[in-house]
């Protein structure tokens, strides 16, 4: 390739190479060409296909700490090596192939020459493929005699994806060093190749291996032989070929083994011994096969003991009975000690299950009798001893206890995982609880045998308070304890798991522990009411949110809710509303009837809803709810686990804003007397819903004087006159009209000079809301001021102001006197009116032009009238005086003429007199019977000069009124 004399050469074994996981894999590396000392240092590396460019150091020769940490524990342990061939060449060894020991590997020397000059390292690529060759045969015991075949079969198969060819051979062991002898290999090359000690016999054709199908070989071995005798079994191997056109063996595998017994066809007595295997375990089953050789053995007669270390152990005599030493009838009986004949020169010794008691050297002695009766034997021959060794069993069982529910709330499950490595043979589990509150003791939860039976512990018995107990064996190793519902927090703590092995009367015992904290319900347990609104409209629906938190998951959990409430302006506890139980129930408290067909109630998650549907007033009040939870997984029978009361939330109930506007300009009217008007209320905007009552008030012209409620026109448009208005001649002047949606009227017919003064309304607006009607709001209108257009030509009449006293009882005449005679087709009209000390005026009597009177007040009817002595003198009787008479009176006359035949009589000319007062006197007998009905009063009165002076001139004074009169 160019390199010159001197110039360094380093060659790997070329790749790329496939070798099997698990195998033992060496690769060669060789420097040439170098200066400096004959032995040479050797550095390998590997570059990982996950990262090609970095370089992973694996093992020198020469500098301990070469290693990379991955590498370094199988370098210290030879589990990868380099091996000196020679000076300058060597052999990496792993011994045990990984596959993450497939990539480039690197192969490199340090420099010894003077100067750099050559190659140093060379690469080759390693792939890890996995093992799929497998061999298997069937174990058997054979007894044949001699000069007879035998065939034995072995499959072979193999998926490699790789280009690979197989070998099978048959091999033979002997003696109790187990010497390999080689029968007859089919090899790579498809070459058969018998052994040395059978390669004779192999040309003879009597050896023979036949390929059979796909994956089976068959041995064929004819004319047996003593010698052929021992251990057969078949090996089959893999190859690969490199890429230096080499082939190597990347795989093989043995199958079990089959015992061959060859019986000698001479006279002779041969014994030989075989065990299936000589190195056990306590609890492992012996098995020993003693061989009898000898020819026509079937018409032989043989006593075969059993002896271990010497000493008799059985005996099977001619007649096949079996006979047990007395130290081992027991275990006979029980089954773990076996002896029977399956054939003339085939005896088979078992031991089932061994202890350390059962090792040591075991023979066979076969004794020859002429007939099966004889005591003495012909011939007597002893196998060579086998030595069985017992090793005791070093408890190599291992626990870990887990638990996926390390913490709990009350009511919650528990899980426990115990698991159990390394036993040899059936555990025994018993489940422990270490009491927290009471360190040292322990309840017992539950146990499970060995054959699986299971029992609970006395605590754990009733399933009505933790629910029904589980323990389960998952696997063979796994075992599961399931506590379905925790009672309190006292079921915290320590839970132990102790699993017990035995063999042989002995046993071990191990444990493992999973601590498990189990916390109240009652532990961050609180409930949150809340609403979006505090002030609802009547007629409005409205929620209340019962939120529910905890410290744990409260979505299994049992929950009751207890809704309670409270209605405004009441004192004392709360009531209960509804109750909702954990299976839906509701039950509805008795004390609050408006709820119901009102009120809804639901839950989602941890959350319950009060949905109340068209509030009424009587749902005004304060709110709170009550959560009960029980415990998870069990029925929620008895007391709750634990409850808590929520913030109280008030609920206040009002009605809708009133929208009502009502023209409140003032405005006025002038007619004249006799005359319609009409007095307008408009509504300027109100909800559309809404219906209206109006009341019209009447403030008389007199200052301070106080409104008179006229008419009242409720929302079914019912009238309801005032007092002052409430006689049948007032109700038909004044009436009250919606004349469009928005628009009342006042209709007042006949107006005269006594309407006068300032109308305006008052307009309620109501509106319906789910049980009644609601008033919402008022307004009131501006002042209509009503005005009589006045004649120019006034009445003359006497004005001037009088005083008169009248007993009470007695009559008294109001003076109206009209100045001057009446112009001719005129007539007259007169109305009195009488004014309270509070200013308030009222109408008592109205003679209109055509002769009829009207009495405004009915009540007064019968005890006014009017004299007229003449056609001007109006003078107005009042009889039978009363109390309530008092006050001051005046009269307003008019003057009325028809403007032609058959039209309306117009008004001409007014005029209004002065103020007459009338006083009223109690009657005489009134104050004298006062006087002496009582004593003291009257004492007091004699003995005062003063008192009888006042009573002498007041009984004078009363004199002279009546005289006058």
């Amino acid at each position: 390739t160019g390199l010159t004399a001197g110039q360094r050469l380093v060659t790997i074994q070329e790749g790329p190479l496939y070798r099997v996981r698990g195998s033992h894999v060496t690769l060669w590396c060789k420097v040439s060409g170098y200066q400096g000392p004959a032995e040479q240092n050797f550095q390998w590396s590997i570059y990982l296909p996950s990262a090609p460019e970095r370089e992973v150091q694996i093992v020198s020769t020469v500098d301990p700490s070469f290693p990379y940490a991955i590498y370094t524990q199988r370098v210290r342990g030879r589990g990868i090596f380099v091996e000196r061939l020679q000076g300058d060449a060597v052999l990496l060894h792993i011994t045990e192939l990984q596959e993450r020991d497939a990539g480039q590997y690197e192969c490199h020397t340090p420099n010894t020459d003077e100067r750099y000059f050559g190659s140093y390292s060379a690469k080759t690529n390693l792939s890890v493929i996995p093992d799929t060759l497998s061999a298997s045969m069937a174990p058997q015991t054979l007894t044949l005699m001699e000069g007879d075949a035998v065939e034995l079969t072995c499959e072979v198969s193999k998926s490699t994806a790789q280009h690979t060819h197989l070998s099978v051979g048959w091999y033979l062991l002997q003696g109790a060093g187990e010497h390999r002898t080689e029968i007859l290999t089919l090899s790579k090359d498809f070459v058969l190749n018998p052994g040395p000690s059978y390669e004779q016999r192999f040309l003879e054709g009597d050896v023979q291996l036949n390929k059979v199908g796909n994956t089976m070989y068959k041995l064929v071995i004819r004319g047996l032989k003593p010698s052929d005798q021992g251990q057969l079994y078949c090996e089959a191997a893999e190859w690969i070929e490199d890429p230096d056109e080499t082939w190597k063996d990347i795989s093989s595998k043995q199958t079990a083994r089959t015992s061959l017994a060859v019986v000698s066809q001479s006279r002779n007595l041969s014994v030989d011994i075989v065990a299936a295997e000589r190195s056990l375990s306590e609890g492992d089953n012996l098995q020993l096969s003693c061989m009898v050789g000898a020819p026509k053995s079937y018409s032989r007669h043989f006593e075969v003991i059993w002896l271990l270390n010497d000493m008799e152990v059985a005996r099977i005599d001619p007649h096949g009975v079996l006979i047990w030493e007395e130290e081992y009838e027991e275990r006979a009986k029980l089954g773990q000690l076996r002896a029977f004949k399956p054939s003339n020169t085939v005896y088979v010794l078992t031991v089932c299950e061994v202890g350390l008691e059962d090792k040591g050297i075991y023979r066979c002695s076969v004794s020859e009798m002429k007939t099966p009766g004889d005591l003495h034997s012909i011939q007597t021959n002893v196998s060579s001893g086998i030595h069985v060794n017992v090793k005791p069993i070093e408890s190599h069982m291992r626990l870990s206890v887990s638990t996926s529910t390390p913490q709990v709330t009350v009511g919650d499950p528990l899980l426990f995982h115990c698991e159990v490595q390394g036993a040899t043979s059936p555990v025994s589990l018993r489940w422990w609880h270490l009491l927290p509150q009471n360190p040292g003791h322990r309840v017992l939860v539950a146990t499970m045998e060995r054959d699986g039976t299971r029992s609970l512990g006395s605590a754990y018995q009733d399933g009505g308070t933790r629910g029904s107990l589980r323990l389960e064996k998952e696997s063979s190793g796994t075992f599961t304890l399931v506590i379905p519902s925790t009672l309190d927090e006292d079921d915290g703590g320590q839970y132990r798991c102790e699993a017990t092995q035995w063999s042989r009367g002995r046993n071990w015992t191990g444990k493992g522990e999973a601590a498990v904290t189990v916390s109240s319900m009652g532990l961050g347990l609180q409930a949150t009411l809340r609403s979006r609104i505090a002030t609802v409209t009547r007629g409005q629906s409205f929620e209340l949110f019962c939120q529910v938190a905890a410290s744990y998951t409260l979505e299994e959990v049992p929950a009751s809710v207890r809704w309670l409430f409270q209605p405004s302006l009441s004192t004392g506890p709360l009531h209960e509303l509804a109750k909702v139980f954990p299976s839906g129930t509701v039950v509805w408290g008795t004390a609050q009837p408006h709820f119901q067909g009102k009120a809804q109630l639901a839950k989602a998650d941890t959350s319950f809803r009060l949905h109340i549907h068209s509030a009424l007033p009587a749902h005004e009040g304060t709110y709170q709810c009550e959560v009960e939870v029980w415990r998870r997984n069990i029925l929620p029978l008895g007391q709750p686990a634990a409850s808590t009361s929520s913030n109280v939330v008030g609920i206040k109930v009002v009605l809708p804003e009133s929208k009502l506007q009502v023209a409140t300009e003032d405005s006025s009217v002038e007619i004249a007397s006799g005359n319609a008007a009409a007095i307008e209320c408009r509504i300027v905007f109100a909800q559309n819903n809404s219906q209206f009552a109006v009341t019209w008030y009447l403030l008389p012209p007199l200052a301070d004087a106080t409104p008179l409620q006229i008419v009242r026109a409720n929302y079914s448009s019912t009238l309801e006159y005032g007092s002052e208005f409430s006689s049948a001649a007032r109700k038909s002047r004044f009436l009250s009209q919606r004349v469009s949606s928005n628009i009342f009227q006042l209709q007042i017919l006949s107006a005269n000079l006594g309407d006068e003064g300032r109308y305006y309304c008052v307009v309620e607006e109501w509106l319906w809301l789910v049980d009644g009607w609601y008033k919402l709001g008022e307004g009131t209108s501006g002042r209509t001021t009503l005005k009589f257009k006045l004649p120019e030509r006034e009445l003359q009449m006497e004005k001037t102001n009088h005083s008169l006293s009248a007993r009470e009882g007695e009559g008294v005449t109001l003076p109206c006197q009209l100045q001057g005679a009446l112009l001719p087709g005129t007539r007259l009209s007169a109305t009195w009116f009488q004014v309270k000390s509070s200013g308030r005026e009222s109408a008592l009597l109205t003679l209109h032009h055509d002769g009829t009177v009207e009495y405004p007040k009915g009540g007064l009817a019968g005890r006014l009238y009017l004299r007229r002595p003449s056609a001007g003198d109006c003078s107005l009787t009042l009889s039978s005086v009363e109390r309530g008479d008092a006050g001051a009176y005046y009269c307003q006359l008019q003057e009325w003429q028809q403007q032609s035949e058959g039209k309306d009589w117009a008004l001409r000319a007014l005029a209004r007199s002065g103020y007459t007062q009338l006083t009223t006197i109690p009657p005489e007998s009134t104050v004298l019977s006062r006087i002496c009905s009582s004593p003291p009063l009257l004492n007091f009165i004699l003995y005062s000069p003063l008192i009888l002076i006042f009573l002498l001139a007041l009984a004078v004074f009363c004199w002279y009124c009546k005289f006058r009169k």
